[in-house]
């Protein structure tokens, strides 16, 4: 009233009665909108609305009051000045009190760990005001790549340009740096990740926005540590969900090799889409065990059968899909580490290429609605061992769908190198920076294509829903990756610097070893067959050159017994025989493979084969 009158000769004009109103009023506003239930040290945006909101109808609701029981009229104006001045200080009381009790918290926690944040931006702003309430993070900084907003203050933190950042980090014993970028493309997240391993510093990523209260934004959940995948040039591909269904939702599946990266995350997808019953198949005793309790304790009413053995075991096989009535069979069983098959082709071959020619007949036998081979990059014109093995086994499944397509759908899926999976070069790097290095590569000109596991997985589950038989799918990862700039990235992403002529103070050296036996520079994923258009848009289709089933058959059969010699010159020429695209490589301390009319014991295979001798 006085700032409304100049003086108390307004004040006066009203008994003490409108003011205890007006006191009542309000304090029941701010009751109601529980203002005084809130913890200060926590109290946002969203409250001190609703508290203002609430203070506005009280008020007006003290106004009508006031004019119904006086003749002369409460000055309206008087209460708008009194909202404003109630809620000021609310609002300059509450926030004021956070800002004190946070500081106060922010002094005790010596352990937070100091870090900037690369994005002045909305999210940045929404992350450095949930990191204040935070015991595990303490921003001191903004960066960011716009000059405008240099030396500006976003959020109560100082924004320095990126020019400046080996300086700040320094000078601020910054030991981290958040990035709050979204929607950033691999592209620039690759060269922001170098920049930043230059000033010695790790890199973080926010992995998600929430709500813009600053109470729900949690930088436990919300910051992770930036991982290859955010590198990888490309978006992941997502499924589609009425394929990733079909052949898998009400139905009895069957995974060889459940244990292993891929049969594991394959085993994990499909849970996920209710089939009726889940068999396992693994000769790995533990990796059963593991993916079993796993899939048990997350999904305890879908019933799982683990069963313990080789899918060369054409009894074990033929048991389960008798007795389970297997409508989808995922056949992931493999040995797939070039250089370890390269040195032990018999086994490689024995079981690469039998337990292929145990499911796919045992298939074809029970009539199994759909069955999917997971094949390789490296069965494409195959150098070594294992991608020729894979190619024959593409060869029995393309046999198996000429011969039994009809009860039966065959389809193969090749991947390039899955990221994660065992006995990748991923987690090869990582145990290398562990021990501090050096990173071995084979050759600086080296690159392969990469794909993450879930997306191995999804690809697998769709490629079963569109196949048509005798198709072989395969995915499209953009452009390969040069290893050695993998390994660049590695060494980026763990904050330190590549040692090298250029930079010899530097923490991991990058080394290279060679190539191993049968391994290519640049894996292909086509071969000269015609390809097509899937129903997924980044799905390719092909059909390829098979040799007729009675033929392969006779092959295989000379095949076997070439392995039950142990000589490797004869094996090889048996697989060339099958696989005409593979050239091998020639392997240290290992005989030079001769023709096969020169072979000792192929008397024995002439009579088998004399068309293609």
């Amino acid at each position: 009233m006085l700032l409304r009158g100049g003086d108390l000769k307004l004040a006066s004009h009203f008994g003490p009665a409108s003011y205890v109103l007006v006191a009542v009023v309000t304090i029941a506003a701010f009751s109601v909108s529980d203002l005084y239930r809130a913890v200060i040290r926590f109290i946002d945006q969203r409250l001190l609305s609703v508290t203002g909101l609430a203070l506005a109808v009280a008020i007006l609701c003290a106004y009508i009051v006031m004019f119904a029981i006086n003749e002369e009229r409460f000055p309206r104006s008087a209460l708008t000045i009194y909202w404003f001045i109630v809620f000021s200080y609310v609002v300059a009381s509450r926030v004021g009190m956070r800002n004190f009790l946070r500081n106060q918290n922010a002094r005790q926690r010596c352990a937070a760990e100091v870090v900037a944040i690369y994005g002045a931006s909305e999210a940045g702003a929404r992350l450095a005001q949930a990191m204040r309430g935070s015991d595990e993070y303490r921003p001191v900084c903004f960066f960011d790549d716009k000059h405008v907003l240099s030396e500006r203050n976003v959020a109560g933190l100082r924004v320095f340009h990126t020019d400046r950042l080996a300086e700040i980090v320094q000078a601020m014993s910054v030991r981290s740096i958040v990035l709050a970028l979204p929607g950033v493309s691999p592209e620039r997240l690759r060269d922001i990740m170098q920049r930043l391993a230059q000033a010695g510093v790790a890199t973080k990523i926010l992995s998600r926005l929430v709500d813009l209260s600053d109470d729900k934004l949690t930088p436990r959940e919300t910051i992770r540590e930036l991982k290859f995948e955010d590198l990888l040039g490309r978006p992941p591909v997502p499924p589609r969900v009425d394929l990733f269904a079909r052949c898998v939702r009400g139905k009895t599946v069957l995974v060889t090799g459940a244990g292993g990266s891929i049969g594991s995350e394959l085993c994990r997808q499909i849970v996920t889409v209710a089939p009726s019953r889940l068999h396992l198949l693994d000769h790995s005793e533990f990796a059963l065990y593991t993916i079993r309790q796993e899939l048990v304790s997350r999904f305890p009413d879908i019933p799982i059968e683990a069963h313990l053995g080789s899918v060369c075991n054409a009894e074990l096989v033929e048991r389960i899909l008798r007795d389970g009535k297997v409508d989808t069979i995922y056949h992931a069983a493999a040995y797939k580490h070039v250089p370890l098959v390269e040195t032990n082709i018999v086994e490689g071959l024995r079981n690469n290429v039998v337990g292929a020619q145990v499911i796919a007949s045992q298939a074809a036998r029970h009539r199994v609605e759909t069955c999917v081979l997971i094949s390789s990059d490296k069965a494409v014109r195959p150098t070594n061992i294992m991608g020729a093995s894979k190619r024959i086994a593409e060869l029995i499944f393309q046999a198996a769908a000429a011969r039994h397509g009809a009860h039966t759908t065959f389809c193969m899926v090749r991947f390039g190198n899955v990221l994660g999976s065992s006995g990748s070069v991923i987690p090869l790097f990582q145990r290398q920076i562990a021990r501090g290095g050096p990173l071995t590569i084979t050759h600086p000109e080296v690159s392969r294509y990469f794909m993450l596991i879930p997306e191995a997985a999804q690809l697998v589950i769709q490629a079963g829903a569109m196949a048509k038989g005798g198709d072989v799918f395969v995915l499209d990862m953009g452009e390969p990756v040069r290893i050695v700039d993998l390994a660049r990235t590695m060494i980026a992403l763990h904050g330190l610097t590549e040692k090298n002529t250029q930079n010899p103070a530097g923490d991991i050296e990058i080394r290279y070893v060679g190539l191993f036996p049968g391994e290519k520079l640049h894996e292909e994923l086509l071969t000269d067959g015609v390809v097509f258009p899937s129903d997924h848009p980044r799905i390719m289709r092909m059909k390829e050159n098979a040799l007729h089933p009675s033929v392969l058959e006779t092959f295989i059969t000379c095949l076997m017994m070439a392995c039950e010699t142990h000589e490797r010159a004869m094996i090889e020429s048996m697989v060339k025989a099958i696989v005409t695209e593979y050239t091998p490589q020639q392997v240290t301390n290992a005989p030079t493979p001769v023709p096969v009319a020169e072979a000792p014991r192929l008397g024995l295979i002439r009579k088998f084969v004399p068309f293609r001798i």
